[in-house]
């Protein structure tokens, strides 16, 4: 015979009338036990949840994207913005001129927003969508954002969607001196003529005149992550009749004032727990003046 297996005692009580069974629970196991057990479980997740959590993204293959699987960070409060006077008393508006760039816009978005968060700077992005069927311009796009951004905030910058500061020390405060170029050509990882005036430049919304750029920083062309992969994503560099020779001429009319656009739709979104706003704009194009504007 096979020797039966024990199995834990349970009795069996009369209790007003009805009938109950009580397991014994093992010697070894107790109560308090399961609630110490469960509560280190659930301080485990939490831990691994907060060191995990991510708007991060991976670089894969022909430049393509990949975002981190784990669920996104919680946002960060807004209202501690109002709440806690180290934040400073300027707000930054971001904007971001875009068409089809969606893996970028994927990294870009959450790591500005934790970038700026962690130096505590208020800041709003916009990411200006050109939705129209002219070339890509993104100077007007950048106009349009300057007018649309909102009275509250004081200072703008400019930035390219595919250039990720990597560099902690780098400021994106209030540029009280004059506009501030962020990636001067001592930092981009691809222009490093001196006449380069792009990538990231801050600057208020009343003064234009100045141009600073940033000092003591030694981490050289890798100071930001270059996102656009050429093989994948080639450049319009096309030019098209007198193009090249207008674009060197000084603009007297200065394209803020007689930029025209519609704003096809207005969207609050949250990318990876990362808060902006894409507009999605359409320009009009005078193709007697700048037949340029067109691809034919």
């Amino acid at each position: 015979m096979f020797p039966s297996r024990r199995k834990p005692a349970v009795y069996v009580r009369e209790e007003a009338g009805s009938r109950r069974l009580l397991a014994l629970l093992p010697r070894k196991c107790s109560v308090f036990r399961l609630f110490f057990t469960a509560l280190l479980l659930g301080f485990a997740s939490l831990l691994w949840l907060q060191l995990s959590c991510s708007g991060d993204v991976a670089r894969e293959g022909r430049g393509a994207v990949a975002p981190n699987p784990l669920k996104p960070c919680p946002p960060e409060s807004r209202a501690s913005w109002a709440e806690d006077p180290s934040w400073g008393p300027h707000r930054l508006a971001l904007l971001i001129p875009f068409r089809e760039r969606f893996e970028e816009l994927l990294a870009f978005v959450p790591h500005m927003h934790r970038f700026l968060s962690r130096k505590r700077i208020r800041h709003h992005i916009f990411v200006l969508n050109q939705v129209d069927h002219y070339r890509f311009n993104r100077a007007s796009l950048i106009n349009v954002g300057f007018l649309e951004s909102g009275n509250d905030t004081d200072y703008i910058a400019m930035h390219d969607v595919d250039l990720l500061p990597r560099n902690e020390e780098l400021d994106y405060g209030f540029p009280e001196a004059g506009p501030f170029h962020v990636a001067s050509p001592e930092l981009h990882p691809l222009y490093h003529y001196k006449t380069y005036v792009g990538g990231i430049l801050l600057l208020t919304k009343q003064h234009y005149e100045m141009l600073f750029r940033p000092s003591g920083i030694k981490t050289g062309y890798k100071t930001f992550q270059h996102l656009h992969d050429p093989a994948w994503r080639k450049r319009d560099q096309k030019r098209i009749a007198t193009q090249k020779q207008e674009q060197f001429k000084v603009d007297r009319d200065g394209g803020l004032n007689n930029v025209r656009y519609r704003i096809e739709s207005r969207t609050a979104l949250s990318v990876a727990g990362a808060p902006c706003t894409v507009l999605n704009i359409l320009l009009d194009c005078d193709a007697s003046k700048t037949p340029w504007c067109t691809f034919s």
